[in-house]
């Protein structure tokens, strides 16, 4: 019999926050009294993380674990997470306790109101300073380069139906981007303010670069924006350099004698060959996503399940 709640936590090198993490999800959702599973997905962790998710699983077959072969990024890693949870309700977030367990009670009470999926938005985002500098600049790219209506400060915390889960799970592509996904999604949807606090132990391993890595991703996923940028960008090229082409001849047969020299010819030319090679580029990165999702390989690779069927 399926649980009516599923916690899907991905989770790569979280060894400080994973028991007081799993003690206040289990105190807040004994108090609720409802009937619940945790679905660990590890996403090539070394250090102890796993053995400590092991340990609490053997002594509580509602933990539960899906462990990768190596680390296949976060994308997959809730992809796998969701796969293999069973419950009428997922509640997808994350370990490090930065939205709190002590929230899910009003995710429920939402999501009973008829709705398919609930986001949580941060009332203030609890971070370094240049963390909050790096988040303001990711969801500047999102918003500018997307068209994806995210809502701004989205959390990772939300719930959502098993209906909703089984939309996601057609999604196939390999360049995965699970925000833009879910409101691809769309369906009936609401969004309610919680509260946030410091991360409990550790560091984000979600730092600049790879969160600029994952908007580029974003932007080539959802937008075919830097392909008509080029476009755009190729016909004035051409046209200005038209325009100069006739002053250069108009000058010559008129009022100027001039002779162009090797420098400036040199220059003009480099120029031309880096916007060209700049344009080709982008039209390559598409054509290297479209050759990646025609192997139609496996979204991840799962080494190991605990307490759940291995078929």
């Amino acid at each position: 019999m399926s649980p009516q709640l599923s916690l899907v936590v991905p989770v790569y090198f979280e060894q400080e926050v994973l028991t007081q993490f799993i003690t206040e999800v289990r105190a807040v959702l004994e108090q609720r009294a409802i009937d619940y599973e945790i679905v660990f997905c590890d996403d090539g962790s070394t250090d102890k993380t796993v053995a400590i998710i092991e340990q609490f699983a053997r002594q509580d077959e509602r933990i539960k674990l899906v462990q990768l072969s190596y680390n296949h990024g976060k994308q997959a890693a809730v992809s796998a997470g969701i796969t293999y949870a069973s419950g009428d309700l997922l509640l997808y977030m994350d370990p490090d306790l930065q939205d709190p367990p002590e929230e899910i009670p009003r995710f429920l009470d939402e999501i009973a109101k008829g709705y398919d999926v609930v986001y949580g938005i941060r009332q203030e985002k609890q971070d370094l300073w240049l963390n909050r500098v790096f988040s303001s600049a990711f969801w500047f790219t999102l918003d500018k380069f997307t068209g994806l209506k995210i809502p701004r400060g989205l959390a990772v915390m939300r719930i959502f139906t098993r209906r909703f889960a089984d939309q996601f799970l057609k999604y196939a592509e390999q360049n995965r981007f699970i925000e833009g996904i879910f409101m691809h999604i769309g369906m009936k949807s609401e969004v309610i303010e919680i509260a946030q606090r410091p991360r409990f132990a550790g560091v984000s391993k979600f730092n600049f670069r790879r969160k600029m890595r994952l908007a580029f991703d974003a932007i080539l996923d959802f937008s075919e924006l830097p392909l008509t940028f080029a476009v755009k960008a190729g016909a004035i090229i051409s046209v200005l350099a038209f325009v100069a082409i006739l002053v250069i001849v108009i000058l010559k047969l008129t009022i100027v004698s001039f002779e162009a020299g090797w420098p400036s010819v040199f220059s003009v030319l480099l120029l031309g060959f880096g916007v060209q090679l700049f344009f080709v580029g982008i039209a390559a990165l598409y054509t290297g996503r479209i050759y990646r999702e025609t192997k139609a390989r496996p979204l991840f690779a799962v080494s190991s399940l605990v307490n759940l069927d291995k078929d």
